[in-house]
């Protein structure tokens, strides 16, 4: 049966009293965070250097809210180079624990250090020789007792005024785990690249691993025409491949310049031009700003941004034209 839910005494609202609550949560629990810094000394590094030393995964378990921060702890570990995972101490008991393999390392949750699900598990856990890092709020704790490396998260309170909700002391716990992982992405000179190499989907990892090559318009969505060419069949090309402008090429696709719409505007506005009889190569601009296919696409973007032009031009080292693309490309691609 569900438990009924508590109603409120009153349906009046002190503002004062609210703002006061909440200030105290933050600063309760900033001060448990400050608690920890101290504590960071030669066992964090024996963590450190166990998990360093793991050949294979980092396993992380927790029971109730320290089961739901040891998966945010795990997730955090996995996407800044440690391979880890999230077990819970429950289903380990019933065949999950067959994932738990000796080359492994477990990282084990608890505020009190003597919870039931993980004690359970703990002596097939060191039977296997597997290396127990333990995150408890109890020193002297059975936990705390059977890890070959303990990090004390413990508080002298927890924000609940009720001292029962667990908030100051998970809290703990995330920071704590939360400094393993960054302490472990230096030690391995884990890179902004090897962040996005994990988060291939995101905005990162668009910015880090998409290339220009990635998302030009190649081959006949290029477009190109030779420097005799009228300022119609210029602006025939244009119209044809949508990027708002045209290369100018030699025989050999070889850049000479580029003809775009600025360039048209510039004509119409010119008197001495003539439109009717003009060449495209004396209407181009010369040395227009290009990129190689083997750069990142940010760079197009920020190549774009830093000369206010909405297209670009890719040439390979003999400067022969391979590819283009325009501020249309790198937004479909969601880059910017």
């Amino acid at each position: 049966m569900n438990a009924p839910i508590a109603k409120a005494k009153s349906t009046r609202v002190d503002a004062a009293a609210i703002v006061h609550s909440a200030r105290t949560v933050i600063a309760t629990e900033a001060a448990a965070i400050r608690a920890l810094e101290p504590r960071i000394d030669g066992a964090f590094v024996d963590a450190c250097r166990i998990i360093l030393a793991c050949k294979g995964r980092l396993v992380v378990t927790g029971m109730g809210k320290s089961g739901h921060v040891g998966r945010k702890i795990a997730a955090t570990l996995a996407s800044t180079g440690t391979p880890a995972f999230f077990v819970h101490p429950g289903e380990a008991s019933h065949g999950d624990l067959g994932m738990i393999l000796p080359q492994d390392v477990v990282l084990a949750l608890s505020n009190s250090g003597e919870t039931d699900e993980i004690l359970f598990i703990l002596p097939v856990i060191k039977r296997q020789g597997i290396p127990l890092i333990a995150i408890t709020g109890n020193p002297d704790s059975s936990m705390a007792g059977q890890a070959d490396v303990h990090l004390d998260a413990g508080i002298s309170a927890e924000a609940c005024p009720l001292g029962l909700a667990p908030t100051a002391s998970t809290t703990a716990a995330l920071v704590m785990g939360d400094a393993l992982a960054i302490a472990l992405l230096e030690a391995r000179g884990f890179t902004s690249e090897d962040f996005a190499r994990s988060h291939p989907a995101g905005s990162l990892g668009r910015r880090l691993l998409l290339h220009i090559s990635d998302v030009m318009h190649t081959g006949t969505g290029v477009p190109m025409i030779s420097p005799d060419a009228s300022l119609t069949e210029a602006l025939m090309e244009m119209t044809r491949k949508h990027l708002g402008m045209t290369a100018v090429v030699d025989h050999d696709q070889r850049l000479l310049g580029v003809f775009t719409d600025g360039d048209l505007r510039r004509a119409l506005d010119d008197d001495g031009v003539d439109l009717r009889n003009a060449k495209v190569s004396d209407l181009m601009t010369r040395g227009p700003k290009v990129i190689g296919a083997d750069k990142l696409a940010i760079e197009a973007a920020q190549l774009m941004e830093k000369y206010q032009i909405h297209a670009l031009l890719v040439v390979d080292e003999a400067q022969r034209v391979v590819g283009a693309l325009n501020i249309h490309d790198l937004l479909r691609a969601r880059v910017v």
